[in-house]
């Protein structure tokens, strides 16, 4: 799985260029997946990790890592309007039991938020648990330092994220996780 964010040296693509180049599903992962570009989102206190698929919905890649606070769903509603996205997903952070806390409270209230804005770009809740870890590891073993991970392990969780979500579809035929209700965070 490519960690790097797009334009980054080494990533595969040019800086400007926002999409790797399609190509088609192996055989194995072959399944119903909708067409269209999707951006998943990793919010956190600090920093907002973006990740986006490429239009057939096979490959996730991180994309960048915004600020937390107001603009952050600002900036979330341009990127999801310049690649035409189809949909916006959105980590859910629970406990390993499934249960929910206040990080979880944050991501509804965020999400909500966003599917206003977005309006009528559908905005999904996923399950994230572990995303990080995954980006961590994956990180570390491409060779990135603590300090360097700090810098992408946001947008590479919500790559993670993402790469779950196409997986979840491409097996169901459905999309992952729960349709985020316009007018929920009032």
């Amino acid at each position: 799985m490519l960690l790097r964010p797009q334009g980054v040296p080494g990533s595969g693509s040019r800086p400007g260029r926002s999409c790797p180049a399609t190509r088609p599903a192996p055989p194995h992962l072959a399944g119903p997946v909708r067409a269209g570009v999707r951006l998943a989102v990793d919010v956190g206190s600090v920093r907002v990790g973006v990740a986006r698929s490429d239009p057939g919905g096979v490959l996730a890649t991180p994309l960048t890592v915004l600020a937390s606070g107001p603009g952050a769903k600002s900036e979330l509603a341009r990127l999801a309007t310049d690649a035409d996205a189809i949909e916006v997903i959105v980590g859910l952070p629970t406990s390993l039991s499934g249960q929910e806390g206040a990080a979880a409270a944050g991501a509804r209230k965020f999400a909500a938020d966003l599917a206003d804005r977005l309006a009528p770009i559908p905005v999904r809740l996923v399950d994230e648990r572990f995303t990080t870890t995954e980006a961590h590891g994956a990180l570390r073993r491409g060779g990135k330092d603590s300090r360097a991970r700090r810098q992408v392990v946001d947008a590479a969780a919500a790559a993670v994220l993402l790469q779950a979500a196409l997986d979840a579809e491409r097996s169901t035929g459905r999309p992952a996780g729960q349709p985020v209700t316009r007018g929920a965070s009032a």
